[in-house]
């Protein structure tokens, strides 16, 4: 019996991967942030890390969501803009204009729900989204404008989704 020696991954095809993604994200967000908005019935749901490194969030909504928050880009929101690996955009809360401004490497779900196409990331949590200050952390997660997040064990359409995962590329 041979032993097969451990093959090390220099050129961690796994974060290159990510920020290719990442990138698909990003230009689909500048697609978004032209004076024409969105084309044909496209929108977005992002869900992000309210505590990762980059976010800037008002207070309300860093209390209101300690974890992570879903927006919807479809109709409502002003002002996107992408810069590099960051985004910023103005939605309203409660009838209240807030801007938030989050790096793309916060982002844990890109979904457009108009043609089925999903992309998810781990992203490491920071620690401080784990502590205990008194914040209810089972709070409902909801958007901007209070949709409620796609159902995830809703039958997909006859098409399928397309859905990357990133399993495949990542160090066993």
């Amino acid at each position: 019996m041979t032993d097969t020696p451990s093959v090390i991954d220099h050129m961690d095809y796994a974060t290159l991967t990510q920020n290719a993604l990442r990138g698909v994200i990003r230009d689909a967000l500048v697609k978004a942030s032209h004076p024409q908005g969105l084309p044909g019935d496209h929108h977005f749901y992002v869900t992000f890390l309210t505590r990762a490194e980059g976010v800037t969030l008002p207070d309300d909504l860093l209390k209101r969501y300690p974890r992570d928050i879903t927006i919807v880009l479809q109709h409502q929101y002003r002002e996107l803009k992408v810069d590099g690996d960051r985004v910023s955009v103005t939605l309203s809360f409660g009838g209240v204009p807030k801007v938030l401004r989050f790096p793309l490497s916060a982002i844990t779900r890109f979904y457009d729900p108009s043609v089925q196409f999903i992309l998810e990331f781990d992203v490491e949590e920071p620690l401080e989204a784990n502590d205990d200050s008194g914040v209810d952390a089972e709070a409902p997660q909801v958007d901007a404008v209070e949709t409620p997040d796609p159902d995830p064990d809703a039958p997909a359409p006859d098409t399928g989704p397309k859905v990357v995962s990133l399993d495949q590329f990542r160090k066993k």
